[in-house]
């Protein structure tokens, strides 16, 4: 599902990634782990399309898609990956349902499927009675699982997660984790996980660690 070789980046003079060589197969749950500055978040947003390296070579659902212009990057992306945040940056100013109808509008879709898809998705996620609820009135829990909802809307192969679950409680913290394998056990989606939970980390399929911009 990705491959990605000899993967340097840098910023001025400061070299964050040092030569990654990474493959994650097809409904991998994958965890990224190491102190702080070990190169986590530059490698996600590499794996997200985000962020260009400046050398190596990257490939995802068999495309190299770093051959893609920038119109047909952004389309790649919105098809194919999702994304979800630590803060879960849902805009304030809208619902929980029109928040996960957001990607799919982006991506052209229409806003009758994409109403029907996003309700859908906030039932399964146990929020059907949140939808018409903006941000400021949901828990930290619920916001989080209404990100994971707007992350899937587009049905996407990979699901890039920052530190999902770093501003959670307890108990939201453990249903979160738990969300991610019955995603990747019924909807079949590869999740990539940066995360400092060594509980999270300890439960995924594989657990990569970085330190100095390297893998060890």
């Amino acid at each position: 599902m990705i491959s990605l070789r000899n993967i340097h980046k840098s910023f001025g003079t400061l070299e964050v990634l040092r030569g990654i060589d990474l493959d994650i197969a097809a409904h991998e749950v994958v965890s990224i782990v190491g102190p702080s500055g070990a190169g986590k978040t530059t490698l996600l947003q590499v794996l997200g399309t985000l962020l260009k390296p400046d050398a190596g070579s990257v490939s995802i659902a068999d495309t190299d898609v770093l051959t893609l212009g920038r119109s047909k990057l952004a389309r790649f992306r919105g098809k194919h990956i999702g994304f979800v945040f630590q803060f879960h940056q849902l805009l304030p100013e809208f619902t929980a349902l029109e928040n996960v109808m957001l990607p799919g509008l982006i991506a052209g879709r229409s806003k009758r499927e994409l109403r029907a898809e996003a309700a859908s998705l906030l039932e399964y996620m146990g929020l059907a009675d949140r939808a018409t609820h903006k941000p400021n009135e949901l828990s930290g829990g619920e916001a989080q699982r209404v990100a994971v909802a707007r992350a899937l809307i587009n049905n996407p192969d990979v699901v890039l997660a920052d530190e999902p679950s770093g501003s959670l409680d307890t108990a939201n913290k453990q249903e979160l984790h738990n969300l991610f394998f019955r995603l990747r056990d019924e909807r079949g989606q590869t999740f990539v996980i940066v995360t400092h939970d060594e509980s999270l980390a300890a439960t995924t399929d594989r657990t990569i660690h970085m330190q100095d911009g390297l893998i060890v």
